[in-house]
């Protein structure tokens, strides 16, 4: 099984052992972003900035791989508190013009660096 690491500094280095993404037999599985803020390297208050930049930060992702957000199969999505369920998907909607990816949402206790929302996905890559 072949891999290729996938990385650029226009999204955020992993907080981890892990890597940003990986590409194999045509799929790029990008790691969870957090909403960091790449200019100034902060997270925003509002979950939904951090929804906002945490799509960006995959976009960059997926631009680094060569594929883009039309090609995207599947995202799942963290959040701290359900009850901003809504505001996210105003924020993921927008950026997903058209037809969306399919998607899960769970609710988790925490995230790191006190993060109200990450988000996965996984997207077609050549």
């Amino acid at each position: 099984m072949s891999k290729e690491i996938i990385s650029t500094d226009k999204a955020p280095a992993a907080i981890g052992p892990y890597v940003q993404a990986v590409k194999s037999h045509g799929i790029l599985f990008i790691s969870g972003q957090l909403g960091f803020n790449m200019e100034d390297g902060s997270i925003p208050e509002t979950v939904e900035d951090q929804a906002a930049n945490s799509l960006k930060n995959l976009e960059s992702i997926m631009k680094a791989a060569g594929t883009d957000k039309s090609k995207v199969l599947k995202t799942t999505i963290f959040l701290t508190d359900m009850a901003d369920f809504g505001k996210v998907n105003e924020v993921y909607g927008a950026f997903f013009e058209g037809e969306n990816p399919a998607r899960s949402c769970v609710a988790v206790k925490e995230l790191p660096k006190a993060a109200k929302v990450e988000i996965e996905c996984m997207a077609e890559a050549d």
